[in-house]
């Protein structure tokens, strides 16, 4: 499907504060996901939009800013399977969107998805000796990112390029406070069991002003696992990891020296007064909602983990399980992730960590972090599988759902100051692709995001402070 540049009138909401969302997540029920969606405040009602793409509320409306199949400045196609995505301020009113394709490289439909076109006509125009990795008959591989730049005043995709090639199943990543884009392989795959030539399951840093392709150097020291998204603490410099596992583990690294993750020291989180707890509340009930626990952090060894088992020998040596974590954000002073198939339900968890006063350091053991299990979906309806997250700029928490449902659409959710939940978009779409990538203008004023299928970046503007709650 072609899509037509322009902007679309429908609507979005905003939302989401973190006081009060433990206790509404579970009390709020509706008799149907139309009634829920439109009848819980915010900014009103969806409105249907005709182009079958996506429903925002009256007031709002989104532009179409860059899509799969496009032909970018280098003469590439944009990939398909935009996933995680960070919004850098460039100066001048302009930004960078630094943008990961889940691609993997061993799927053959992923390979024809990827930059150099379907039938790989532009394949040649990619240098392999850029990416970090190639098939064994010498191509790049189809994963990586996509840097748009685009202008907020004149509202125009300025120019648009690869700049990370050859990696595989980009999933999500995170900001750095030195304005670059952690990209996350969420992929184990080796020379041995698949069609490459290197071990994958690492980060890559990307900045943000990069013209063109970035040196694909992998972050080895940050750990070999089937990593999701990663935010970084800006006071300290410890960069906290999830991963994308149903028995995945949390994980913080310490670098060396803050700002350089090349060398550091890999943890993984464990619950202080329960080795080996497991979070999951899938078939036995660890703890409530609102529940408070306080962490210890488990050295890790052998990190670059050729063997593909980190997971299962740190959670031996007392880490906890997470139930698929995905998505991961740094507030004020605390950070919060999503474990997305968490819960009675297996329908989703949102974590709340707030560090110690000596994170890292010789004190901590007498004030050790602390973790909170801040929601957990009661009712598919208020919160369904939330995967990528975001801090808005006013302080609100932003969700993307990726249910894989044929019946229930995929949301942006969000829950008010008092608890209240609250949808901020609707994928209407054929396929019901996932939300992911959600960030912000550095003014607020524009939610940047991205429908996986059919690989849709997106512009949506509204008043977003405006909410009714």
């Amino acid at each position: 499907m072609r899509l037509q540049r322009r902007d679309l009138l429908t609507g979005s909401a905003a939302a989401v504060a973190f006081a009060g969302l433990a206790s509404s997540v579970q009390a709020q029920t509706a008799a149907t996901e139309e009634t829920y969606v439109n009848e819980v405040g915010g900014y009103g009602p969806l409105v249907r939009d005709p182009n079958r793409l996506l429903d925002l509320p009256e007031g709002f409306s989104y532009q179409v800013i860059s899509q799969s199949g496009d032909t970018m400045d280098d003469g590439l196609f944009v990939p398909g399977q935009p996933d995680g995505m960070g919004c850098f301020d460039l100066g001048d009113g302009t930004v960078a969107l630094v943008r990961n394709h889940e691609l993997n490289g061993a799927s053959g439909l992923h390979r024809n998805m990827g930059p150099g076109g379907f039938h790989q006509e532009r394949i040649g125009q990619l240098d392999p000796a850029k990416g970090f990795d190639t098939y064994k008959d010498g191509r790049a591989l189809p994963g990586g990112t996509t840097t748009v730049v685009y202008d907020l005043e004149t509202r125009r995709t300025i120019r648009q390029h690869l700049s990370l090639a050859g990696t595989s199943t980009n999933c999500s990543g995170g900001r750095t406070p030195w304005n670059s884009w952690l990209s996350c392989e969420e992929n184990l795959d080796t020379a041995a069991e698949a069609d490459v030539t290197k071990s994958h399951g690492w980060v890559f840093d990307v900045p943000a002003t990069a013209t063109g392709l970035v040196d694909p150097v992998p972050l080895k020291a940050m750990g070999r696992f089937k990593h999701e998204a990663v935010c970084i603490d800006p006071r300290t410099g410890i960069a906290y990891q999830t991963e994308d596992q149903g028995d995945g583990l949390f994980y913080r690294f310490i670098p060396d020296t803050p700002g350089d993750l090349s060398k550091g020291r890999l943890q993984a989180m464990g619950w202080r007064d329960a080795p080996g707890a497991d979070t999951r509340n899938h078939d036995a009930r660890a703890w409530s909602t609102g529940d408070w626990r306080e962490v210890t952090w488990i050295d890790m060894d052998d990190v670059e983990d050729p063997a593909g088992d980190l997971r299962l020998r740190g959670h031996a040596k007392g880490a906890a399980l997470v139930a698929r974590g995905e998505g991961i954000y740094w507030g004020d002073g605390e950070l919060y992730m999503t474990a997305t198939s968490g819960g009675p339900l297996r329908a989703g968890q949102v974590f709340r960590y707030v560090p110690s006063p000596a994170e890292g350091g010789r004190g901590e053991a007498r004030r050790p972090g602390r973790l909170q299990l801040f929601a957990e979906s009661a009712d598919k309806r208020v919160m369904n599988m939330v995967d990528n997250l975001a801090v808005a700029p006013w302080g609100h928490l932003i969700l993307c759902e990726d249910n894989y449902s044929t019946d229930v659409r995929n949301h942006i959710k969000g829950v008010t100051p008092e608890g209240k939940s609250y949808t901020i978009a609707r994928n209407v779409f054929t396929g019901n692709s996932e939300f992911a990538g959600a960030c912000f203008s550095p003014d607020g004023q524009v939610m940047f995001v991205n429908i996986m299928y059919p690989g849709v970046t997106f512009a949506i503007r509204g008043p977003w402070t405006s909410a009714r709650t």
